[in-house]
């Protein structure tokens, strides 16, 4: 998704209180630009951390040493998993 468009046709409306609206106008003024630029350089920047705090996981230095161990040593398969893993190999692997 690229922020640079050739034609902004799509509008956000949002409804806030006189005091949040003063606020916003302020550090806007102070950035010298409009409310409107000031809210969505801000909106769109917590956005993109939002998308990729969900898409990203992030583990442990423990929980990364157990993914790699198991990922180097793999357990033996049992039961109903390797039961499976046999009958989808039959149907698939041809």
């Amino acid at each position: 998704m690229s922020e640079i468009s050739s034609a902004k046709d799509c509008r956000i409306d949002l409804r806030v209180t006189q005091e949040q609206k003063e606020l916003l106008e302020l550090a806007a003024s102070l950035k010298g630009i409009s409310l409107s630029a000031y809210t969505l350089f801000h909106v769109l920047s917590v956005a993109k951390q939002d998308i990729d705090a969900n898409e990203r996981l992030v583990l442990s230095n423990r929980d990364r040493d157990l993914f790699m161990s198991v990922m180097e040593n793999p357990p033996e398969l049992k039961g109903k998993l390797k039961s499976a893993i046999h009958k989808y190999r039959q149907k698939y692997d041809k």
